[in-house]
């Protein structure tokens, strides 16, 4: 991480602030930190706040704020943020069904990895995973901690589609496909669970800095069931609540 943060224009509404120049959950911790400074002390003429791996993306009406008088508030915010390590943080547990027609690249991961489909399942979802951002279409999670074995490269041709739940890994992450979508990530399972509703508040199942938990779905007929909990808004994510 850097000793003071570096700030970068981005066009003449945005400044980024980045904490530092390797992805780690000390630097995404501290992303979270001044995110949640930043919006526990509102500042005129900022539109929208975006945190990512390392950095803030802090975009603002130029008429109401400028790049010096934002530069300014995020310097006073940074000696308020805590030291150490992150503490405890919100954990989504995403029941997935791993195989079959959900899992079309599952028996490559374990291949890959030198293990059985089996053991690749266990360890997959052996982690509690960290939250870094969210991205490339509304609800995607970027997850980090994927275990070193289950690393794989991305395909080497995009799928035109991939179905909304589908659970994939693409180097060293781990995400879901909240929509239906374009993508290269190598798929391994699904969850009937919903990451992004626009008639849910708020949309996004997931935010930045939650840890995520996979459940293995024993098969298609408890999928079915969670689905039918879904959809009637009964199921509920938080491991010391589900039933």
């Amino acid at each position: 991480m850097y000793e003071s943060p570096k700030f970068l224009p981005a066009g003449d509404q945005a400044l980024v602030v980045e904490l530092g120049d390797v992805i780690s959950p000390e630097c995404n911790r501290r992303v979270n930190q001044l995110l949640s400074a930043m919006e526990a002390g509102p500042i005129r003429g900022v539109v929208d706040i975006v945190p990512t791996y390392r950095s803030l993306m802090i975009q603002y009406d130029p008429m109401l704020a400028s790049f010096g008088e934002l530069r300014s508030a995020v310097s006073e915010a940074m000696p308020k943020l805590k030291d150490g390590k992150a503490g405890a943080s919100r954990i989504v547990e995403i029941p997935a069904l791993y195989g079959g027609e959900y899992a079309p690249d599952l028996d490559f991961v374990a291949e890959q990895a030198g293990l059985s489909v089996d053991e690749a399942v266990r360890l997959h979802s052996s982690v509690d995973y960290l939250v870094y951002m969210m991205g490339f279409t509304p609800g995607f999670p970027y997850l980090g901690g994927l275990p070193d074995r289950l690393a794989t490269p991305r395909l080497t041709t995009p799928r035109t589609v991939i179905p909304a739940g589908s659970v994939g890994i693409a180097e060293s992450q781990t995400g879901v496909y909240p929509l239906d979508s374009p993508g290269g990530w190598q798929l391994i399972g699904r969850t009937p669970l919903k990451l992004f509703d626009v008639d849910r508040e708020p949309p996004s199942l997931i935010s930045a800095g939650d840890r995520v938990r996979f459940v293995p779905i024993a098969g298609e007929e408890e999928y079915r069931r969670i689905a039918d909990a879904v959809s009637r808004g009964e199921y509920n994510t938080a491991p010391s609540e589900r039933k």
